[in-house]
Formats: C-alpha cells, structure tokens, sequence
C-alpha cells in the first residue's frame, strides 16, 4: 500500500485518517465478495448489473459511464449477463435506441447476493460489544455524508 506524503504537517493526520479508511473499505468489500464467487458472475457484472437493478433501465454508453468504463469493455460484460439471461436489451419507445434492463433473474441474483453479505457483515458486527456497534452505526451514516461530498 502507498501512503500519500502531505504538503503540509496541518493535512498529514486527514491524509492518514483518508488513507485507513480507504483501506479497510476495500479490504471489507474484498471479505464480503467472497460468496459472491458461488453465483459465477465477476465483481464488474455484479457491478453493472447493481446500476441496472437500483437506477433502472440505461443505454450502453450511460452504463459505461456509470461504471466508469469505455463501452467496449461494458459490451464485454453486457455480453456475459446477457447469455447468463441476468440483463436484456430493450428497443426505447420510440425504437431509435436500445436500453438494457435488468431481468427478473438478474434482480433475483443481485438482492439473494446483498443479503448475503450484509448477513455476514451483521454477522460480523454481532461479536462486537454495544458501545462499538453504537460507533459502527454512526460511522455508517458519516461515511454516506462522505460519499455525498466526493
């Protein structure tokens, strides 16, 4: 891991602080994807197929950019959920472009997968002691304002 040296002493401890957290986020996210493997679908379609299921029908492009990914590499993992019947393309109303949709499938798949994973994070969370489970909960909606602001 690569710790980012500040410019100023005053920055060092938000750096530091930045640094751990970003850390256990992948490391947490890493632990949870394990089960994950069982469904056969790799961590960029479960990816895909979450923007689907939660924001609803999108063309390729507008999944590529969510992702964060140039479309041919989304027509890449459009094409495995597509033959694993988790996603289809859809003609818009005014048959001009083509927008993908999760399937009843796909959404099976991705919800069975979440709950999964947050049993186990509960799991998880259940051995700790009261007083930590409290901080962990205020943590969480910390981490959402967080995530609003980058």
């Amino acid at each position: 891991m690569t710790v980012v040296k500040p410019k100023s002493e005053g920055h060092s401890e938000l750096l530091e602080t930045a640094d751990r957290l970003h850390s256990a986020a992948i490391h947490l996210l890493r632990r949870l994807r394990v089960g994950d493997r069982e469904s056969g679908i790799g961590p960029a379609q479960l990816s895909a197929l979450s923007v689907l299921v939660f924001g609803g029908p999108r063309s390729l492009g507008e999944l590529a950019d969510a992702e964060q990914v140039r479309p041919p590499t989304m027509s890449r993992i459009v094409s495995g959920l597509e033959r694993a019947g988790l996603v289809k393309r859809e003609a818009t109303e005014d048959g001009r472009r083509v927008r993908l949709r999760a399937t009843p499938k796909g959404t099976k798949i991705l919800w069975e997968g979440r709950k999964r994973r947050v049993e186990s994070l509960a799991n998880a969370l259940g051995l700790l002691g009261e007083t930590d489970r409290g901080r962990l909960a205020e943590l969480a909606e910390l981490l959402r304002e967080i995530v609003r602001k980058i």
